[in-house]
């Protein structure tokens, strides 16, 4: 079974591109389902992000917030802001990434007076629902710029002025109060989760304690526990475990190791630990997942 992943460096931000310098702009008609996981790991990027749910239902982590998308609503994710994104079934999730500078040049006037505002506003995100008038009109907005991109005359130049079109109706309604924290959104704070989340990445096949992950980001272990419920909404143990179990699950569909091989590997104490956490994560055994990721599309 084909799977995509998101691939992001040791501060957890995207290393894919989106776009050129030229034209820092990209669409991605993609469906959750079809993630690693069904998940679009944590990541953040400079960039702006404005997502669509087609099919389906998404559930998305912002940060702190936990948000459900059904079938018709959208979301814009501000920069520098730390997502995930989650399906329980097939969903089509239609998304555009963009530099904040297509808008208008750093340093301009518009950039300064009607993009940057937003940039450093207290708005980690902000919802679109379809039954809000001016939130519709987003929605409708965005549905033309995702039909542009199947065709290819005057495809950047449209896309721009539908573009802001929507900035305008996002400036006219947004509570554009500045953000008290950092001006950069990955603040100290999040820094520190970056740090510790990834110390396990790092160290997963150890034998490691919250006491040494909390240790990486030199805080005591009631700080690493507050920063990760508030930042990602697990315990750093329990993401541990779960790091581990994603793991091990990669094994088990590109590799023919053992169980007990891929268990030990990973940083179980036993093969039967092991299976039980699989069984209670992925509602299957281990071999029973190997199996499922080796049937044909």
């Amino acid at each position: 079974m084909g799977t995509y992943k998101i691939m992001t460096d040791e501060t957890l931000r995207e290393t894919v591109r989106h776009g050129d310098d030229r034209y820092p702009f990209a669409y991605y008609p993609e469906n959750i389902w079809q993630f690693d996981f069904h998940r679009i790991d944590w990541h953040w990027h400079h960039e702006l992000e404005f997502i669509y749910v087609a099919e389906g239902a998404a559930l998305c982590l912002i940060g702190a917030d936990k948000i459900e998308l059904s079938k018709g609503c959208g979301l814009f994710i501000n920069s520098g802001i730390l997502h995930r994104f989650e399906a329980k079934s097939s969903t089509f999730f239609p998304n555009i990434v963009f530099a904040p500078s297509l808008l208008a040049p750093e340093e301009s006037l518009i950039y300064d007076k009607y993009i940057s505002p937003v940039i450093h506003a207290a708005l980690p995100c902000q919802i679109f629902d379809p039954h809000t008038p001016w939130q519709n009109d987003v929605l409708q907005l965005l549905l033309q710029i995702f039909a542009l991109q199947e065709g290819e005359e005057k495809k950047e130049l449209c896309t721009l002025q539908l573009l802001f079109q929507i900035w305008d109706i996002l400036w006219n309604h947004l509570d554009l109060s500045a953000d008290p924290q950092n001006p950069h959104r990955v603040n100290h704070r999040q820094a520190r989760l970056q740090t510790m989340m990834q110390y396990i990445h790092d160290h997963y096949t150890e034998e490691i304690s919250l006491e040494m992950i909390a240790a990486s980001a030199s805080i005591s272990k009631s700080g690493a526990l507050h920063i990760f419920q508030t930042g990602i909404h697990i315990a750093p143990v329990s993401y541990l475990i779960q790091y581990r179990l994603a793991q091990a699950a990669g094994q088990l569909y590109t590799t023919q190791k053992s169980v007990s091989s891929i268990a030990e590997e990973t940083g179980f104490t036993s093969a039967g630990y092991f299976c039980r956490k699989f069984r209670q994560h992925y509602h299957m055994s281990p071999n029973a997942y190997r199996r499922k990721k080796a049937e044909p599309d």
